[in-house]
């Protein structure tokens, strides 16, 4: 039994790793866009819920953009630390496109589901975007 216990330690290690390195180490910003990601994610099925349109097709397609954003960070990442050899502006400018464009996504599923949106916070998520809440609830 130990023996298995060892063997998943050393796999959920090297994973680690290797996600560590991919994704540039794990900074603020990472965190902040872990916690984007899922929250809008749990909000998304909330609206589908509220919709009625729960759908695990539509559920698997989101994962996949979803870890899709955190392969396009790692590409981020690989062209500034071997194309570029600079400090991480590529990896970081794709962290807070996700991280605005998550952000707002939160906010038009917590209006969607009735919860009134402060206005200096959504006037910081267009600021970061450029774009306005208003323009993508007309879409």
């Amino acid at each position: 039994m130990k023996t298995v216990w060892n063997w998943g330690q050393a796999v959920f290690t090297a994973i680690g790793g290797f996600l560590g390195w991919f994704l540039g180490g794990l900074d603020g910003f990472l965190y902040a866009l872990v916690a984007f990601v899922a929250i809008d994610y749990v909000t998304g099925v909330m609206c589908a819920i509220i919709d009625r349109k729960l759908s695990s097709e539509v559920g698997v397609k989101g994962i996949f953009k979803k870890v899709l954003i955190f392969v396009l960070v790692g590409v981020g990442h690989i062209i500034d630390s071997q194309v570029l050899v600079s400090g991480g502006a590529i990896r970081t400018a794709v962290i807070f496109f996700y991280l605005s464009n998550e952000g707002i996504s939160i906010l038009e599923n917590a209006a969607h589901i009735g919860l009134p949106i402060p206005e200096k916070l959504k006037n910081a998520l267009e600021q970061l975007h450029g774009r306005s809440i208003e323009e993508d609830e007309k879409k």
